[in-house]
């Protein structure tokens, strides 16, 4: 059978779509999850995924707070992720000190939008505990909710949302990036459900992907069509957002420091809790038969 894989169809996953319409063997199948981080550990858990390409925070903050479902296999992408922190077109809201004590929207618990709404009370002084949060699902219903009143604000990556700002349907006021890495892959535990050396095969040949799209010819040019044409997106907006993202040069490699450091920035904002007298063990987030921590 070949592999689940679960994405989420955003620029970030141009590499990963480039190596499907090239996967001749078809050694994996895509699973769109438009519901984000979220959805994918869901849908690992409910055994209608065995791989997720997801956001590294939420997939650290699943295993830290107990989850058993899967482990981190690789790296996706190296730089940042920019947040940002959208509200209606016509709401009363103008920046993010005004948003305190208010409904923020997210996809779902445990969710990235979740995680990052927690980074940013932290940023901005509040006490975690007054969040609130209303989830909407996917960013059709993120928007719906700012502009219905029903939430004041959601955070998703800015990138993704600036056509929805260009047409007048959101309006962001404010960022947050993210204080880690941006994306991670994770796979099922279940070795029947997701071979070792499936995983490795599959790391393998998407890490030849990644180093092709960020090859500076393609930068320049190849790249831009390509995400112009997929996603729909203005060339000056492509240009921007390829000045801000690095891939790594090995899918099948973690640094051991993006592990810890995340975990501290997590600790940090209330996300997760080391156990008692004790520290977070890296290992216990790995699966140690495919990734190599660095």
């Amino acid at each position: 059978m070949p592999l689940r894989v679960g994405y989420v169809r955003e620029h970030f996953s141009s590499p990963l779509l480039q190596y499907a319409a090239h996967d001749q063997n078809k050694t994996f199948t895509l699973v769109e999850c438009p519901g984000g981080t979220g959805q994918l550990t869901s849908r690992l858990t409910n055994d209608q995924i065995d791989v997720a390409i997801a956001l590294t925070d939420a997939l650290i903050a699943g295993i830290a707070n107990g989850s058993k479902a899967y482990k981190l296999v690789g790296s996706y992408v190296s730089t940042p992720l920019n947040w940002a922190v959208i509200t209606g077109a016509k709401s009363k809201y103008q920046s993010l000190a005004e948003l305190e004590g208010t409904p923020i929207g997210i996809s779902r618990v445990g969710s990235g939008s979740q995680t990052m709404a927690y980074v940013m009370a932290r940023q901005q002084g509040w006490a975690t505990d007054t969040l609130r949060f209303k989830v909407n699902n996917d960013i059709r219903g993120l928007i719906d909710s700012v502009n219905d009143g029903s939430t004041s604000a959601f955070m998703w990556e800015w990138f993704t949302t600036k056509p929805f700002v260009d047409a007048g349907e959101v309006r962001f006021i404010g960022s947050v990036p993210t204080p880690w890495p941006s994306w991670l892959i994770a796979a099922h535990t279940s070795h029947v459900r997701a071979p070792s050396n499936e995983l490795r095969a599959f790391l393998d040949a998407l890490s030849t992907y990644v180093v092709s799209f960020d090859a500076p010819n393609n930068r320049a040019g190849p790249n831009v069509t390509f995400i112009k044409e997929t996603f729909g997106y203005r060339e000056e907006d492509i240009g921007a957002w390829l000045e801000t993202v690095r891939y790594p040069k090995n899918c099948s490699s973690i640094p051991e420091k993006v592990i810890t450091d995340t975990l501290a920035a997590l600790e940090n904002a209330g996300v997760v809790n080391a156990p008692e007298g004790h520290q977070f063990d890296v290992k216990n987030f790995i699966d140690t038969t495919v990734v190599t921590l660095t």
